[in-house]
């Protein structure tokens, strides 16, 4: 809501507190202004051209960044995969073993979901700059790490 026009006491709006206007801006429409955007944490602020070009540049590395990490524990899983099935019954500590995969899996999927949600933070700026360059770091990513993938995605987020 607009509150420019409405009396504030004769505080001059804010009262006596420098607001210095670098606050950050947060939209909840879509929108290409990047004026005060902060992107996820206040101290990711954008504050010209040179801090929204590095911030794009370190969005499509994220955005690629989950992709090596899904193939990374993809690759992880097909290798342990493969190791359970060529040991068999004939290892003693097969059960320790098993229950360590278990864990690193469950981990590694912990952090694809944690990764995930917060790529999902970056898209939910509303800023088309910034959802350029998540799709453009998840093409980028899949391009380089997802050769062994479908392109079509099962979830929205992860």
């Amino acid at each position: 809501m607009d509150h420019s026009h409405m009396d504030h006491g004769g505080h001059g709006g804010h009262g006596d507190m420098d607001m210095g206007g670098d606050m950050c801006n947060m939209n909840m429409l879509f929108t290409w202004d990047t004026t005060n955007l902060c992107i996820v944490f206040r101290q990711w602020h954008v504050r010209g051209p040179a801090s929204l070009v590095v911030s794009l540049m370190a969005i499509v590395a994220i955005c690629a960044g989950y992709e090596a990490l899904r193939e990374a524990t993809r690759r992880y899983e097909a290798r342990t995969d493969k190791q359970e099935e060529a040991t068999g019954p004939r290892r003693k500590n097969q059960g320790e073993a098993s229950k360590r995969r278990r864990l690193i899996k469950s981990v590694l999927y912990g952090v694809q979901n944690f990764y995930a949600f917060m790529i999902m933070l970056l898209f939910m700026t509303y800023n088309g700059w910034v959802m350029i360059a998540v799709a453009v770091g998840a093409g980028i990513g899949y391009y380089v790490f997802g050769s062994h993938t479908k392109a079509t995605k099962e979830t929205a987020c992860h």
